[in-house]
């Protein structure tokens, strides 16, 4: 297994910081929704989108980690139905997937918003839902 010696996104958040307007920002984000994007299309859903789950290799680029909850959904139509993710990514659908039943979710479109809300984070400084 390789060594990745950046550290995880939330930690060169918090120690370094970085210029929310920069061009290092956009590249994460740019390689993390490549990654999205590349699951996606194997019919790969992560479920677990945080900065906690993004290292930083040693020429700094992102590494997606931690594929606990990812799950294979061989037909774009299937629903997944499990709630798991870290609380404040979750997408609304997820979270409430204990209180509905028989109703699932699409695995892909919660990935999307919490890359929303990963995005707010680094391009805004917190969440879109902290004030």
């Amino acid at each position: 297994m390789e060594y990745l010696s950046g550290g995880d996104l939330s930690q060169n958040i918090r120690i370094n910081g970085f210029n929310r307007d920069g061009p290092e920002v956009k590249f994460y984000l740019a390689e993390i929704l490549c990654a999205l994007e590349q699951l996606h299309n194997q019919q790969i859903i992560y479920r677990d989108l945080k900065p906690e789950n993004l290292l930083i290799d040693g020429r700094g680029h992102v590494r997606l980690i931690d594929f606990g909850f990812s799950k294979f959904i061989p037909n774009s139509s299937m629903q997944a139905m499990t709630n798991c993710g870290t609380p404040g990514y979750a997408a609304p659908e997820v979270a409430l997937m204990g209180q509905r039943t028989n109703s699932g979710y699409d695995g892909r479109a919660a990935d999307i918003w919490s890359f929303g809300i990963l995005m707010c984070e680094l391009l805004g400084g917190s969440s879109p839902f902290r004030k």
